[in-house]
């Protein structure tokens, strides 16, 4: 599936309908240079799972857990992971294999530890089609 956005509202209110569709145990991975608005997308789908809190980058703590929602979105930016076995030491595996959903930013970084049946997402900008302009494409999700 591709969709194309032209606005941060617009990528927003997309991710929002995937999270109101979105299932316990369903592991989306998020792709996109940074700026791509990956953020933005995270946002929404908290928005789609009827969570209310302020949801940012979790850059520097490798996981966010927002609760509170029709499920829980668990939250993960693995870009400074050096090791896969790292991921351990934050149960990676409790949350893949959980209730909640997990949206995982940078997930390149430790492949081989995902299952196979994860929802790819890539999220790419084209500047000669403006500067709020992005591809979102999806696959491995059922329409």
């Amino acid at each position: 599936m591709i969709k194309e956005t032209s606005s941060p509202e617009e990528t927003f209110a997309f991710a929002r309908s995937l999270g109101e569709k979105a299932e316990a145990g369903q592991i989306y991975t998020l792709n996109g240079d940074l700026g791509a608005g990956k953020t933005v997308f995270a946002q929404g789908m908290a928005a789609g799972l009827g969570i209310t809190d302020p949801v940012t980058s979790p850059t520097f703590t490798i996981v966010q857990e927002y609760a509170g929602g029709r499920l829980p979105l668990y939250h993960f930016d693995v870009y400074r992971i050096e090791e896969p076995e790292e991921m351990e030491e934050v149960g990676f595996d409790d949350y893949l294999f959980g209730d909640g959903v997990c949206l995982i930013e940078w997930a390149g970084q430790v492949q081989e530890l995902l299952p196979e049946n994860i929802i790819a997402v890539t999220i790419t900008k084209n500047p000669e089609k403006g500067f709020s302009y992005r591809k979102i494409e999806l696959e491995g999700l059922s329409e």
